[in-house]
């Protein structure tokens, strides 16, 4: 069974992209940015022989090799990837209702366990104050970098948010993450919840 629908108007569309970039052996391959977050994005890229990575699926479609990032196959089921012909030339079009549903596993990369906390449960309580925070890597030593928007930029309480909220429920729920730290430019504090 395909992990992700690929309709055979987008495989003949594709195949014939592929054939354009004349590389011996180019493929497909097929992502999520932030999966889980409303921040995801689905998207597909040329892929070149060693470009795919070691943990990737894939599969052998009729016209091309697709590969699949590990980490995004969860949040790809039920995905469709069309083309649609029209006097413009055509459009492609990718359809992944569960890019932003969060979902974590016990195995879930740690990147994934931070975003699914931030969202789930410290957004919606910065959303009562216009703010949010969102995850911009965990670094290689395991510590998370973020950085706030709305009305948590600039705010004068946000050190205590950090520490006490923040912080401390990433720490308490993630024991493997070892720090957390902001680099939110808190000089703009034009929409600050306190001033």
């Amino acid at each position: 069974m395909s992990i992700v629908s690929v309709t055979e108007s987008a495989r003949e569309y594709l195949g014939g992209l592929l054939v354009k970039q004349d590389a011996e052996g180019m493929s497909v391959r097929m992502f999520i940015l932030n999966p889980g977050t409303p921040e995801a994005e689905t998207c597909l890229s040329y892929c070149r022989p060693g470009e795919e990575k070691e943990d990737d699926e894939f599969e052998e479609l009729p016209e091309f090799r697709l590969y699949y990032e590990k980490r995004s196959v969860t949040f790809l089921e039920d995905a469709t990837v069309d083309y649609s012909a029209d006097k413009m030339g055509g459009q492609l079009t990718i359809r992944a209702p569960n890019s932003r549903t969060p979902s974590i596993a016990e195995d879930s990369p740690l990147e994934d366990k931070v975003n699914y906390i931030l969202w789930n449960e410290i957004n919606p309580g910065l959303a009562a104050h216009g703010g949010q925070v969102s995850l911009i890597e965990v670094d290689d030593d395991g510590i998370a970098v973020l950085k706030f928007g709305g009305g948590c930029q600039g705010c004068s309480m946000l050190d205590v948010t950090l520490r006490d909220g923040v912080q401390k429920t990433l720490m308490e729920k993630l024991p493997e993450l070892k720090d957390v730290r902001d680099i939110t430019d808190h000089t703009d504090s034009s929409n600050a919840y306190y001033s």
